[in-house]
């Protein structure tokens, strides 16, 4: 999973000298019909879980073709309840990328557990399967896959992988809504699937998240524990229909949507092909682009996924006469906002003093963290940004150092 706006992650904020208007990173794709229908819930009288969360739920887990959707306030709520829900806890190992977003890690933590990094793939930045397995050991429980910038991963092979060695795969898919594996929708595939709906995700919530699963019991612990584990939701006790009688059968968690996240996701849900239509033809304009710059390594696209292209995500070459960070900073001049996607968990002093994991123990996530650069990818980039922000890039790498 990732956040880029606003969250800490070296994120470059346009500031310009230029006539023309500046180009933000990110631009939430919010219009009337997801404003009128936020008024319409507060005028409801009813803005926290309610109505209008299960009619989110019930509209995703029919868009994604699962039996059962959860919603949560946020992807972390859901990649730690999550981990709660299947039981990992103390002595237990679980083995997931470097090349993710802290949420991923820090969660595996607060469920107790111990994280076991694997390194990625060089051409998706996904993990890395034959690491992954080299990673497993007897304590090991379960598998979070990430998959990174909307790529899915190689599900076969962690579907191997886990059959063969007894795991449980919560897939992180942050990044991958909508997406897909070999024809199967990315949230069907494995026990469970966290999605994240924050501002800069294909479709937001403003806030919130979502998990997936087929499991009946699965979704019942999920649904009684992300409310204080009470039996029955806060919002039924105060229908018509409910009682004010409850049972505390776990002791839960404060991770519930609100009606108000809810009626923004109901109206996005019904965009988000043609949002990834957009993102995907902006994406293509890019690589068109790019890729007749020697210095330039654009993203890989594997023949058996469908991308959901969250990020694009462009590599300089050893070969390029630009720095990455020189070049972020000279975009941001121009009036260009970028980010960068990701400084992996290996790079953090905490994890690394943590965990005991250094930049040599995994080369390929070392490597990407210092060579990327995340360019702005969402449905209204007009054609004339998506034109300064490929003359830029490439007048820039082809300039140099000296040239900026």
């Amino acid at each position: 999973m990732g956040q880029s706006l606003n969250s800490g992650v070296a994120t470059a904020e346009p500031s310009s000298t230029s006539a023309e208007a500046p180009i933000a990173f990110h631009r939430p794709p919010i219009g009337e019909e997801e404003i009128a229908a936020v008024v319409d819930t507060l005028r409801s009288g009813w803005i926290t879980m309610g109505p209008k969360t299960a009619e989110f739920e019930n509209a995703f887990a029919s868009a994604i073709g699962a039996r059962h959707a959860i919603a949560v306030s946020s992807c972390t709520a859901a990649l730690h309840l999550g981990l709660n829900a299947l039981g990992i806890g103390a002595g237990d190992e679980v083995i997931t990328s470097t090349y993710t977003f802290t949420a991923t890690v820090a969660t595996i933590l607060h469920a107790g557990a111990r994280p076991v990094l694997a390194d990625c793939t060089p051409d998706t930045l996904n993990i890395d399967p034959e690491d992954l397995r080299r990673k497993i050991t007897p304590r090991t429980k379960a598998i979070v896959p990430v998959h990174f910038a909307g790529h899915p991963v190689a599900m076969d092979a962690i579907e191997a992988l886990a059959r063969d060695h007894g795991l449980i795969v919560l897939e992180d898919a942050a990044h991958a809504l909508p997406a897909a594996f070999e024809g199967r929708t990315i949230g069907t595939l494995s026990a469970l699937t966290a999605f994240s709906f924050y501002a800069t995700k294909n479709i937001t919530t403003g806030e919130g998240g979502m998990l997936t699963t087929d499991d009946e019991a699965l979704a019942d612990r999920l649904r009684q524990r992300r409310l204080h584990g009470m039996s029955r939701d806060a919002w039924r006790r105060y229908t018509a229909e409910g009682s004010w009688r409850y049972d505390v059968a776990y002791p839960g968690f404060k991770y519930n949507m609100t009606d108000i996240n809810a009626a923004l996701g109901l109206v996005q849900l019904k965009k988000m092909e043609r949002f990834r239509v957009a993102r995907e033809a902006i994406a293509t304009r890019y690589s068109e682009y790019f890729r007749k710059i020697p210095e330039l390594e654009v993203p890989s696209t594997r023949p058996n996924v469908k991308h959901s292209w969250h990020l694009y995500v462009l590599r300089l070459r050893p070969s390029a006469k630009i720095s990455r960070d020189r070049l972020i900073e000279a975009l941001k001049q121009r009036g260009i906002g970028t980010s960068q996607h990701f400084i992996p968990i290996h790079m953090h002093s905490y994890y690394q003093n943590a965990l005991g994991v250094r930049a040599e123990h995994y080369p390929v996530a070392s490597a990407a963290a210092d060579s990327s650069l995340s360019l702005p990818l969402y449905p209204d980039l007009s054609e004339r940004e998506v034109e300064r922000i490929t003359s830029a890039v490439g007048q820039l790498v082809q300039q140099g150092e000296t040239g900026t």
